[in-house]
């Protein structure tokens, strides 16, 4: 699952309006914030298997801190609850609880069998990776949906807020689509890096075209 998580960050923004679409979107991708971080620091596992599954050549050995639904539970609380304390906006903190939970529901559903439960524990997954045409009509249409959602409750200020957001969209499917169809990369090491750098540039500019826009009056 790749823009499908940001489908959910997007979204989030409908019942969360006051809470800005970056905070929601890092919610959402908060577990694959840590991983490549996890995988750098050598707490975790992945290793390049073209054939693992059909939509990806990765093979998610051991990530039990970032991607258990134990810890994906623990992370989400401690975001929600430092987001109440600083800025007591309830629909914010628990959209921000569910974002973050969403991430390990998506991905049991795309994963092969190595979602664990808890640290240690066995691996979970429907494997709709398996199906490289369910996959993408899936995550698709949830980004239609999420985008769509979110462009009614805000508008634009001025160019930036258009624009801005328009090549954010337009990155993300590029994005998408090169992962798909490229070549394997060549470590994990390389996976992890990307992603690094990946959520230096994505959050930002989130919080950078939200800031060019503006709620609809509802």
């Amino acid at each position: 699952m790749f823009i499908g998580h940001f489908a959910v960050g997007f979204a989030a923004k409908r019942v969360a309006p006051r809470t800005n679409v970056a905070l929601l979107i890092a919610a959402a991708l908060f577990l694959d914030i840590l991983g490549p971080i996890f995988v750098l620091l050598g707490w975790e596992q992945v290793r390049i298997d073209p054939g693992n599954t059909r939509f990806t050549p990765l093979d998610f050995v051991s990530y039990p801190w970032s991607h258990s639904l134990v810890m994906s539970m623990l992370w989400a609380t401690l975001l929600a609850l430092a987001y109440f304390f600083a800025t007591r906006y309830r629909p914010g903190a628990l959209m921000i609880w569910i974002a973050v939970v969403s991430h390990w529901v998506l991905d049991w559903i795309t994963h092969a069998p190595d979602m664990p439960i808890y640290p240690g524990g066995a691996g979970f997954g429907l494997a709709l990776w398996n199906s490289i045409p369910g996959t993408m009509i899936v995550e698709l249409l949830m980004f239609a949906v999420g985008v769509g959602l979110y462009v009614q409750v805000t508008r634009p200020r001025d160019r930036i807020g258009r624009f801005a957001l328009l090549a954010y969209i337009v990155l993300l499917l590029i994005a998408y689509a090169g992962d798909r169809f490229s070549d394997p990369p060549s470590s994990a090491g390389e996976i992890a890096w990307l992603g690094v750098i990946a959520s230096a540039v994505v959050i930002p500019w989130a919080w950078w075209f939200e800031r060019h826009r503006e709620l609809r009056a509802m």
